[in-house]
């Protein structure tokens, strides 16, 4: 946990966005990732808990986006003031994140894991083939066929 805790905690912050529920997720990343350690030999640590984070964050938001919003939710504080951006910037970049949160919610499990995987980890289309255990090709059907949808989904709530 001291070696990959960070990525882990990364990982799935960048998706969930919130403290409280990226801390459930790190644990249940790391539980998961014992388990497969005892059922298999795992050859990289990091790119394992990299999808196993992926994955549970965006089991995690699934759940949030269909559950009904109560007033005894968290408040998701932003991580601090930045020196770069204006006020107005921060808060359509805080938009925009929440929004395409979202829209990774209605991906198929499969899309939205090489979508993630790509752009939130930093992760080669040939990494995430390996990971995931499909062909490079694969990964970039599977990423232009998220991309496309997210396009529509996010050009559907700019219209709504």
């Amino acid at each position: 946990m001291e070696k990959h805790g960070p990525l882990v905690w990364q990982t799935a912050h960048r998706l969930l966005g919130n403290y409280s529920d990226t801390a459930d997720c790190f644990q249940d990343t790391f539980v998961c990732a014992v388990q497969v350690s005892r059922r298999q030999r795992v050859r990289n640590f990091p790119a394992l808990l990299s999808r196993l984070a992926t994955t549970r964050a965006i089991d995690q938001l699934r759940r949030r986006v269909r559950r009904p919003h109560t007033d005894t939710e968290p408040a998701n504080w932003p991580a601090g003031p930045s020196c770069k951006a204006d006020p107005a910037q921060q808060l359509q970049t805080a938009e925009l994140a929440e929004k395409l949160r979202k829209a990774i919610t209605y991906l198929p499990q499969q899309q939205a894991e090489v979508f993630c995987l790509r752009y939130l980890n930093d992760m080669s289309y040939r990494q995430i083939a390996k990971e995931l255990d499909i062909k490079t090709s694969a990964t970039g059907v599977l990423l232009h066929r998220a991309r496309t949808k997210l396009r529509e989904l996010l050009e559907k709530a700019a219209v709504t």
